[in-house]
């Protein structure tokens, strides 16, 4: 029988696991933290459920074909509910936006905003769908290994004008400058500048209209356990708390990892769901190529960092849905000192996670739990001194959603911390402190994003965020996919 070692256990490193083990080989995930999850980790304070994120749960067909595999229901493990509102969208004028699939719901939001929008959004439904196709459907799950796939997938790009921004291609349909926010703001979700992401990834509003936006009974965690026990079931091996601290090599092979425990295991081909950077730089610092590879990864454009408050209050608050997004008072420019000019701006965009608006179980009785995420520059634009700026943007996010949501939220508040750059560092070794890995620019997608299988290393593959497709819950899932078939064909 084949082995494999995965190293990471979040979404990508799962899902890709699942796909090896249901086919026979037999498969190892070592995950450094004390539970899985990679970037969907967990906190239990005081009575509330806090996830780390991701939360908005999109592509669900893609994770139920895990399940599938094996001839196994999803149901199995793990409860799905849809959420509806999609989002709600507030600006600080006082203008609210529910975004939804129900067209009639939608058209009369539009309306709201401007009438004569109701048919440039139609159009831009229609360009949407476009790329879903392009660059979902048709690649979203296929390993860009050579130049020449790049070639083959270019006329398609030229047609829908990838080399213009989502932005830009929102403009162009729409008038309305909260509308064009309301259309554009998704790519921030997968760590992309909307000013600056390709127009490709306007397929996420088609993937979120046909697939609808989902919660997962208990919490993103519990889709986490849910695909453990899966995998478990399949007859693969867990090990947690138990950081990897090499990738061994012997010429241009893979021969097995080594872990902090003393822990070594000797395998056929190893997959890193870990950070990119930190999987070359670190795990594989005896392989020149290695080494090489990481120089060029380190001067690639990284995605920013997130600033997360999590909080638990006295109270519930039926009037705030699951998903909110608080625009600040500027757009682009804020966006522009985030990803170019590494400025903690006065104002930002927050948004504020309200599970127990779907699942009351997510908080003690008579409460509620959210949480609210500021994008922030990583840290090789601002390298603060975190220990010191936390406090205080804490207070000034708090404070804004006081303003806007909850007049009294300070003395209901019973429980809260904070999540920061560091924290990103610490606990996963992004690099930089970047929540997404690679800025999802067109220069830095597909073939020009770090491969599914290394270029000179034959037996180890990569999975995630900082592979193709990129960032997001159907983004590494759909690189699971990608990279297990190369696994799976490899090791026949």
């Amino acid at each position: 029988m084949k082995r494999a070692a995965v190293i990471g256990s979040g979404f990508g490193g799962l899902a890709l696991a699942i796909r090896l083990q249901s086919a026979g080989v037999q498969t190892v995930v070592i995950e450094a933290r004390d539970k899985p999850g990679g970037r969907a980790y967990h906190w239990q304070r005081d009575g509330f459920t806090f996830d780390a994120g991701p939360t908005v749960l999109t592509a669900p067909e893609a994770l139920k074909e895990l399940w599938q595999l094996s001839g196994r229901d999803i149901g199995e493990d793990v409860t799905l509910r849809p959420v509806t509102p999609f989002y709600r969208l507030s600006w600080p004028d006082g203008t609210t936006f529910d975004y939804t699939n129900d067209d009639r719901v939608l058209r009369a939001e539009i309306a709201k905003l401007d009438p004569e929008d109701i048919e440039g959004y139609r159009r831009f439904l229609a360009y949407s769908a476009g790329v879903y196709e392009e660059g979902y459907v048709k690649l979203g799950s296929v390993a860009f290994l050579d130049f020449m796939s790049m070639i083959k997938a270019a006329p398609a790009l030229a047609r829908y004008q990838a080399w213009r921004s989502v932005y830009s291609m929102v403009c162009s349909f729409v008038k309305n400058d909260k509308l064009r926010q309301a259309l554009s703001f998704h790519t921030l979700l997968v760590g992309g500048d909307p000013t600056k992401t390709s127009s490709i990834y306007a397929l996420i509003h088609k993937l979120e209209r046909d697939g609808g936006v989902w919660w997962a009974e208990g919490g993103t965690n519990r889709l986490v356990s849910g695909m453990v026990a899966l995998f478990e079931r399949l007859g693969g091996e867990i090990r947690l708390g138990d950081p990897v601290t090499a990738i061994d090599t012997l010429g241009d092979r893979v021969t097995g990892v080594r872990t902090a425990s003393g822990y070594a295991a000797q395998v056929d081909a190893v997959a890193s769901n870990a950070d990119i950077v930190h999987s070359y730089r670190t795990l594989l610092k005896g392989s020149r190529s290695a080494q090489r590879t990481a120089a060029r990864i380190e001067r690639k454009r990284f995605s920013p960092s997130l600033f997360v408050v999590h909080f638990g209050v006295r109270g519930t608050f039926p009037e705030i849905p699951h998903h909110n997004i608080l625009f600040g008072p500027r757009y682009e420019g804020l966006l522009a000192d985030i990803y170019d000019n590494g400025v903690l701006s006065r104002d930002f965009s927050i948004y504020l996670h309200h599970p127990s608006a779907s699942d009351a179980g997510m908080a003690p009785e008579g409460h509620a739990a959210f949480y609210a995420l500021v994008p922030v520059p990583h840290r090789g634009k601002f390298p603060a001194d975190w220990a010191e700026t936390a406090p205080m943007l804490e207070k000034r996010v708090l404070d804004e959603v006081a303003r806007r949501l909850i007049p009294d939220l300070h003395e209901r508040i019973v429980t809260r911390f904070s999540y920061t750059p560091d924290d990103f560092v610490q606990d996963l070794n992004a690099h930089l402190g970047s929540a997404f890995s690679l800025e999802p620019i067109l220069t830095q997608s597909a073939w020009f994003r770090t491969h599914n299988r290394d270029d000179h290393i034959p037996n180890l593959y990569f999975v995630g965020a900082g592979t193709h497709p990129g960032a997001g819950i159907p983004g590494v899932v759909g690189s699971a996919k990608a990279t297990a078939a190369l696994m799976l064909e490899d090791l026949k």
